[in-house]
């Protein structure tokens, strides 16, 4: 499909909303939209001809007609969702169904002062101040087109907000369900997250799929976190079989500021991650984390961008997947040490673990660099299970089956291991124990 028909149903939807009456929200929040959807007409959907896109063809995305979301579903029961979701019953939160807020299964209950969180409408409606100063400012929509799609439309999404000082130790969740409609439906989140100075926060983004025809969630976060502030952010995608999804990530970190994020993509039929953190004062440190399975004819793309654009910042990259089926998986990562930041640390790492004779894996890790006192390196591995190791567990008692999901579970936990939030750790190593089991 040509990159001018796939996009003419978004435009053509774009003008409908604006037909006999008042776009909602103000003046600053119908400027953002505009300027969104006239870079998504000027760069249209990405093509096999675009350098980051060359491995991933987005068309059954593009081809596909979906209706807005407006938080229809059949009944959902909260328990079950949160189980699959690996969220705490308890926990604080916000819910999302089929892109709409969801009151009755959230909870914002008992939160710290400095502490704010919920709706994005909510706070555009309120006028807050730090969100039309922030939002739309980091993302870039002049070159990202789903960026530019998300903030078109943008409507609804999530806010969490730490004053300065502010620490809390209990991760927040927030859940976005795709359920059941009559017809495939395009939910498009914007979270905005902002940590103030020597703040502290856990922040969860949960994604799943409940839905057993099409859907595609096409959502996008932008992290700004000031000078000293700790997060760790984590992602879990557990997408239906005939989920698509476009995920985005844009961080930017002061002075001081540590960011670690923990990328885990368990299922979908087309999934695209894409990652990008900006170290923008002396001394910020990032650690990036990626565990992503894929099975049948699943297809998994991570793309990765880490700027080193201060001095003496360090970053961390270890993304590993597991292939089986006639899965295609992707990790397109790239470091960018720029000509001021001396005394740069970067280290990346893709490891990559084909279950399969069938399963594909295109692997790019690169680095670019424009200062000369850094330490950089980059790596990159594909295999299959060993040989010698499998036989080794049938002589201890395992048959094949067995010794092949053990051997699994072992190259995965590797980067589960690393997550910093005991129960979602517990109930992801429970996940791959059964998931490994049936491969």
């Amino acid at each position: 499909m040509l990159a001018s028909e796939s996009k003419e149903p978004y435009l053509a939807a774009f003008k409908r909303l604006r037909v006999g009456g008042t776009p909602s929200g103000p003046a600053w929040l119908e400027q953002l939209r505009q300027a969104g959807i006239a870079n998504f007409d000027a760069l249209g959907f990405p093509t096999l001809k675009h350098e980051d896109w060359k491995y991933t063809n987005i068309e059954p995305i593009a081809a596909q007609s979906y209706a807005q979301a407006n938080g229809e579903s059949k009944a959902i029961v909260g328990a079950e969702v949160f189980a699959r979701g690996m969220i705490e019953a308890d926990a604080p939160r916000l819910t999302f169904v089929n892109g709409v807020f969801n009151a009755a299964l959230s909870n914002t209950a008992d939160l710290p002062r400095g502490l704010r969180l919920g709706p994005l409408a909510e706070f555009i409606n309120q006028g807050d101040a730090a969100v039309s100063a922030q939002l739309g400012k980091l993302a870039s929509a002049e070159q990202q087109p789903f960026v530019a799609l998300n903030t078109a439309f943008l409507g609804d999404g999530a806010v969490v907000s730490l004053a300065p000082g502010c620490r809390f130790e209990r991760p927040i969740y927030l859940l976005f369900v795709s359920a059941s409609t009559a017809q495939p439906v395009i939910s498009q989140p914007r979270i905005l997250l902002l940590l103030g100075a020597g703040s502290e926060a856990k922040i969860v983004e949960s994604y799943l799929g409940i839905s057993g025809k099409g859907y595609f969630c096409n959502a996008v976060t932008e992290l700004i976190g000031a000078e000293d502030s700790i997060i760790e952010h984590f992602r879990l995608q557990q997408d239906s079989d005939a989920g698509y999804h476009v995920g985005t990530l844009d961080a930017s970190l002061a002075r001081g500021c540590h960011l670690t994020a923990h990328g885990v993509t368990l299922s979908g039929a087309l999934v695209r991650n894409n990652v990008r953190v900006l170290l923008n004062g002396e001394g910020a440190e990032c650690v990036l984390n990626g565990l992503y399975l894929a099975d049948g004819k699943q297809h998994v793309d991570n793309y990765t961008l880490i700027e080193h654009v201060s001095p003496r910042a360090s970053s961390l990259e270890l993304y590993k997947g597991l292939l089986g089926g006639a899965a295609h998986g992707v990790f397109n990562g790239k470091i960018v040490v720029h000509k001021d930041a001396q005394k740069s640390d970067a280290r990346q790492t893709n490891k990559n673990l084909l279950l399969s004779d069938s399963a594909v894996i295109d692997s790019k890790p690169q680095l670019e660099i424009h200062a000369d006192d850094v330490k950089c390196s980059h790596g990159s591995t594909i295999g299959q299970l060993d040989a010698d190791a499998i036989f080794y567990l049938r002589s201890r008692g395992l048959d094949v089956a067995a010794a092949r999901s053990l051997l699994s579970f072992a190259f995965a936990s590797d980067v589960a291991g690393r997550l910093g939030i005991e129960n979602l750790r517990r109930r992801l190593d429970e996940y791959l124990v059964g998931r490994f089991g049936a491969w």
